[in-house]
């Protein structure tokens, strides 16, 4: 069994109703703000089923998958060279499916210390202007076009 992380994930932007966007600080990179991401275990797992694991593993918050708001899009982007050597040689392309999940204002956020050392709570287009991944800025930019 490859112990190389698949180069397929899921970005999950959770959001309030006022469009407060969630951002929690990468453990491995002090400043790195960033939304819910991470890949998939296995080729054959859902992005979906991805996504609320990871919203789970990430934040303690428990979903269902029809809870998720599928946006139909995805990014190719490349790896940070810092994170290659998590990837099979050779690997320098990540393709990440966007979802959206809406939570209540007051929803508690418990991080996996190992991820994540920190969270805020921001309006969208602050929240935009923290994450430190231009994909990421770019969907919670694109967020309003897709609540309901």
């Amino acid at each position: 069994m490859s112990t190389f992380k698949i180069p397929e994930s899921v970005l999950v932007v959770i959001h309030t109703a006022a469009l407060d966007v969630l951002l929690i600080r990468r453990a491995d990179a002090d400043e790195f703000w960033q939304s819910v991401t991470g890949s998939k275990d296995s080729l054959d797992e859902d992005f979906r089923d991805t996504a609320v694991r990871e919203v789970a593993e990430e934040t303690g918050i428990k979903v269902s998958p029809n809870q998720l708001r599928d946006w139909q899009l995805e990014n190719i982007y490349s790896i940070y060279p810092q994170w290659r050597h998590r990837y099979a040689p050779g690997v320098l392309q990540n393709r990440e499916h966007l979802f959206s999940l809406q939570v209540p204002a007051d929803t508690p956020v418990v991080l996996s210390p190992r991820e994540h050392t920190a969270y805020q709570w921001l309006p969208y287009h602050a929240a935009a202007r923290a994450c430190f991944s231009p994909s990421n800025a770019e969907a919670v930019l694109m967020l309003p076009r897709f609540c309901p």
